[in-house]
């Protein structure tokens, strides 16, 4: 690569020699090296001349079709450009501010329909638009009998005053179902007063209201009650769910149907397949779903429902009854078992479980077998702005590299959108093309490089066939590659929430009984009339602010009492330089069970179980599918959804991320190893600003436990004021504190700190600090019982402890931090605010550190 470098590539055989690397990582076949070459120093992007695009799933969708006759298998490649490039934390700016940027977006993506304009309709339009509706839907029903029974008032801006001002109760006693999806209904006792006046509804709709997000639950409870004749109620079957239910879902009754005229005479005898998917059902045993309703009935659908008000043997006897029954689709892992083929012995007359032949089924002796997945189609709001749309859609698209050059990896992922071909390629297990971003340097060298992606046929495709790829190349289920699916697809969701209630439940059965507390028994290391204890440092903090007459510092590690280091003392440094087991080390053998975040939340875990101070965190490596089934079952409860992702072991907030988007968490993943922890959504605020603070931590003994906490801690406060709003969600300035690296700092002298928000909220630091005090305690203390190991009488050890308070001004720990920065401690005197008071001067802090550790004095810290 030398001999090319900085000059332009003008022969094949330099092109190979400088991409040697990047070749055999895109898995590209040598056979096809030189004609990527030749396309790429002629910029020929010729996909069209062989593929087309065209729309899916009702156009939510695109998928890459092959045009030209045939393509056998590696022969040939296509370049596919990037249509857009970015970091994370810039993505809401790109689409705001990059002209014409957002309008490709949401068109590749399929997410620029319905977009409301900037000045939205007036009252008097909206009023305008649902009298014509009106009016329309009169005209319609004159045409038969004169009645009204199914009334659609959707997306027309209908607020809570113009429900009451249309009477339709009045207008339109009879009707059977009424949908005001989509509406700006948001008093639930305007609803109630308004739908509890039809006597004859069967299906009633209130979906994307903002009155389910206000009173959702208790909504529902009087609707149901005062309704009893209602069977569907938002898209869900109500316990009272019957013959028009299930004929609602067979097709039989909708506008032009409303109900059974002839009463005598069952619609459902005819019915051969019947999809209650989805359908929130909680008791399947009914009179209506019965062989004597639906004697034809072939086809069945039931997955998505909980039913948990049978058993499984129950249902599977009732399925049994059904003589024609033949094709089914279930949850499995779920209400009916979870072996698929205990489930195809006990209904022998099922030729296809979940679309796969139960012959099959039963020769591979597979037990969990899931239907072909529906695509995960982004949700749509009608008032959600299309910079919103892409970034909630996005995360079906995106790809990701890190950049690199001789001397470091960069600590920032790059995302990427392919251009409208590359982006029409969906998913499948079985694959005919593969995809793999490329890096051309055209000048030989990194600042001249080109980022595209390259496509090649990995089977023969006939003219018509749909081009796909695999999303999760090299991903196997050792890698969770099912549950990371559901960031595409929606995925069995029982089988994810009965992975996250199994995992919840061994955490409220987890108690280990904490060591108990004892006085300080560790002596100090340093004899009467002797010399003092030689430090070497690499940190220069300590080799300047160390100047307690009981220590000196020194170069030579190997002859020192006390290594003092920022770096890890492993074996190797120990036999590089001269270090022994005698010599007092600022490190715990273990103590990555506290210092890396997914070890840390697994220390407490075996301990504590689930503790009110650690937020939910899932170790997305190992426990996805939980953290899937905690998602799911907050989405349902109408529970705030929004996680914090943080690498396992970066420092600086960097890669972490704040998202309440299920794929965006799973996506995230592929960046590196990742937490995901529930976000503390209501953090107390100081002067409307999030903020967390910084507690320094001392630990002489881990058996017995001997730690001792700082009298000094600062406080790190946001720059921006606090905002749940979804573009603030890219904004550092707003959800994190540490602006040592980027932003301006906020600071803020504790006592100042302290004094302001006793005022402010009215509450007494004291009682905050004590449950801090015990917070921090339960932590070490997990350590001490989960990881005995950690013990050893040559190790003493500084941590930096970051917690935040929430709303009700309880601590959550954050994270423990190693060799924590304390810039803050030694440039600031102190007025302290905890403890006997006093002032702690900044150049006495490593003196009291270290004689707290090394010469068993307690100056301005307190033992925990």
């Amino acid at each position: 690569m030398a001999g090319t470098a900085n000059r332009k590539i003008e022969t094949y055989e330099e092109f190979a020699e400088v991409h040697a690397l990047l070749l055999a990582a895109s898995g590209l076949p040598e056979c096809l090296h030189r004609r990527l070459f030749e396309k790429l120093s002629g910029e020929s992007f010729d996909g069209g001349d062989y593929f087309q695009i065209e729309p899916c799933e009702d156009g939510r969708q695109r998928r890459l079709i092959l045009t030209s006759a045939s393509m056998a298998t590696d022969s040939d490649v296509f370049l596919v450009d990037h249509a857009w490039t970015f970091r994370l934390s810039d993505a809401y700016k790109q689409l705001r501010e990059v002209p014409g940027l957002a309008e490709r977006m949401g068109s590749l993506m399929c997410v620029d329909v319905d977009v409301s304009s900037d000045g939205g309709e007036t009252e008097a339009n909206s009023e305008r638009g649902v009298e014509e509706t009106l009016e329309s839907e009169v005209g319609e029903a004159e045409k038969g009998d004169g009645t009204l029974q199914w009334l659609e008032l959707e997306g027309l801006n209908i607020d809570d005053d113009m429900l009451v001002s249309l009477a339709l109760p009045t207008r339109f006693p009879d009707l059977v179902a009424l949908s005001l999806l989509g509406n700006k209904l948001s008093s639930a006792e305007m609803v109630v007063q308004e739908i509890i006046k039809f006597k004859h509804l069967k299906g009633f709709w209130l979906n994307n209201n903002p009155v389910l997000k206000n009173c959702g639950g208790t909504l529902a409870g009087v609707i149901l009650k005062e309704l009893p004749e209602l069977e569907i109620y938002n898209s869900s079957f109500t316990s009272n769910f019957g013959e028009w239910a299930l004929g609602f879902c067979a097709g039989i009754y909708g506008k032009d149907n409303p109900v059974n005229a002839d009463q005598a005479d069952t619609l459902l005898h005819n019915v051969s397949s019947l999809d209650l998917s989805n359908r929130n059902i909680h008791n399947l045993k009914n009179k209506a779903f019965s062989p004597i309703c639906l004697p034809s009935l072939t086809d069945l659908k039931i997955q998505g429902n909980p039913l948990e008000q049978n058993s499984a043997e129950d249902l599977l006897a009732l399925l049994r009854r059904f003589p024609c029954l033949r094709s089914l689709e279930v949850d499995i892992p779920g209400p009916l078992g979870r072996s698929a083929t205990e489930i195809l012995e006990f209904l022998p007359n099922i030729s296809e479980l979940n679309g796969i032949n139960a012959s099959k089924i039963l020769e591979t002796g597979k037990h969990v077998i899931d239907s072909m997945l529906l695509p995960r189609l982004p949700e749509l709001a009608l008032d959600e702005p299309l910079a919103d749309r892409i970034i909630n859609a996005m995360w079906q698209y995106l790809m990701t590299y890190r950049l690199a050059d001789e001397e470091k990896l960069d600590e920032t992922s790059v995302w990427y959108v392919m251009d409208e071909l590359g982006s029409a390629l969906r998913h499948s297990d079985e694959p005919n093309f593969r995809m793999a971003p490329f890096l051309f340097m055209p000048e030989g060298n990194l600042a001249s490089a080109v980022s595209f992606s390259i496509l090649w046929p990995t089977q023969n495709v006939q003219k018509g066939d749909e081009c796909t790829r695999d999303f999760l190349l090299g991903i196997g289920e050792d890698k969770q590659r099912s549950a990371r699916l559901t960031a595409w697809f929606y995925t069995p969701e029982n089988y994810f929430i009965h992975a996250y209630e199994k995992h919840h439940q061994n955490l409220l059965s987890t108690n280990l009984i904490p060591p108990t507390f004892q006085d300080s028994k560790t002596r100090s290391i340093h004899q009467r009339g002797g010399c003092p204890l030689r430090v070497y440092t690499d940190i220069p903090q300590v080799e300047e602010y160390l100047t307690h007459p009981e220590f000196i510092i020194t170069n030579e590690p190997k002859g020192a009492d006390i290594i003092w280091t920022s770096v890890q003392v492993d074996e190797d440094m120990k036999k590089a330089t001269g270090i022994t087991d005698q010599q007092y080390i600022n490190q715990f053998p273990f103590e990555a069970c506290l210092v890396m975040k997914h070890h840390l939340a697994d220390t407490i875990q075996k301990a504590h179980g689930s503790p009110q101070w650690l937020q939910p965190t899932y170790n997305l490596e190992t426990h996805l599918s939980q953290l899937i089934g905690d998602y799911c079952v907050r989405k349902k409860e109408g529970l705030d959804n929004l996680w914090i992702l943080k690498p396992w072991n970066m420092a600086r907030t960097i890669d972490t991320t704040v998202t309440d988007n299920l794929p965006a968490i799973i996506r995230l993943m592929e960046t590196g190893p990742k937490i995901c922890q529930k976000y503390i959504e209501q953090p107390a605020l100081f002067q409307g600003k999030k903020f967390d603070l910084r507690y320094i931590v001392l630990v002489r003994s881990m058996h017995p436990l001997e730690i001792f906490l700082s009298d000094c801690f600062w406080v790190r406060i946001a720059n921006n004021q606090y905002s749940l709003a979804r573009s603030s969600l890219f904004e550092y300035e707003t959800h994190f504190t540490v602006m040592n690296y980027r932003g301006r700092i906020n600071h803020k002298n504790a006592n100042e700190f302290v004094r302001e928000f006793e005022e402010e909220h009215q509450v007494k630091w004291l009682d905050i600090h004590t449950r801090v005090r015990k917070m921090i305690r339960s932590v070490f203390e997990a350590a001490a019982v989960a990881h005995p190991e950690m013990h050893s009488p040559t190790s003493r050890a500084m941590y930096g402890v970051d917690v935040m308070l929430d709303s009700s001004f309880q601590p959550k720990l954050l994270e423990v931090t190693y060799c924590p920065d304390c810039t803050r401690a030694v440039k600031y005197d102190m007025d302290i605010v905890v403890g006997e008071g006093g002032v702690a001067k900044a150049c006495d802090f490593f003196n009291n550190v270290f004689s707290c550790l090394f010469l068993n004095e307690t100056s301005q810290v307190s033992q925990l």
